[in-house]
């Protein structure tokens, strides 16, 4: 898929929302990507893993992770086409663990992917908690770069839809001078 049909992907399924939001960096924007809404039909979470997966595979990785839970769905169909396991991070303290049983081996190799990068906060913990438990993370993967290159992660970052979407530190958001309420659409609470 090119990066347009991607795009209409997440427009047919309104997943490009238009306003005000609080993104779960604590940065304001005026747009937010609701991966969730294209990833509930499981046909186009599929093709997007696969996509994706296609990106990734020359890393030969055994474990595709991702921090919960919007990378779940992610890191699960990049797996089923990697032929590898996917596992998942969780927050716990406020902390990145894995939980639930989830181990690596010493020197497992391993991807991170998640549905949206905007500042690569949740990639780079979910990268340090699986290299503390013994894995070797090889390059991360995103649906959707939002950061227009701008995230800095340490390794290879592929996604199927790169973006340079605004933000704005809230004491100088430009829609909060102008009077617009914003709403925090995200699943993690902003800093």
């Amino acid at each position: 898929m090119t990066e347009k049909e991607i795009l209409e992907t997440l427009r047919e399924h309104e997943a490009l929302l238009e306003g005000h939001f609080i993104l779960s960096s604590g940065l304001h924007s005026d747009r937010y990507i609701q991966c969730a809404l294209v990833l509930q039909h499981p046909r186009v979470a599929e093709q997007l893993g696969r996509e994706l997966a296609a990106q990734l595979g020359a890393f030969k990785a055994a474990t595709v992770a991702a921090p919960a839970l919007g990378g779940v769905i992610v890191a699960h169909e990049v797996a089923r086409a990697l032929g590898a396991r996917a596992l998942f991070t969780e927050r716990q303290n406020g902390v990145m663990t894995l939980r639930r049983g989830f181990r690596l081996e010493p020197g497992e190799p391993a991807l991170v992917v998640e549905d949206v990068v905007t500042t690569g906060l949740s990639t780079r913990e979910t990268i340090a908690c699986v290299e503390q438990a013994g894995g070797k993370v090889l390059a991360a993967g995103a649906l959707v770069n939002r950061s227009g290159g701008a995230a800095e992660i340490g390794l290879p970052l592929r996604a199927l839809l790169n973006v340079a979407v605004q933000n704005f530190n809230p004491t100088e958001c430009p829609l909060c001078n102008a009077g617009s309420p914003a709403v925090k659409p995200g699943s993690r609470t902003p800093k």
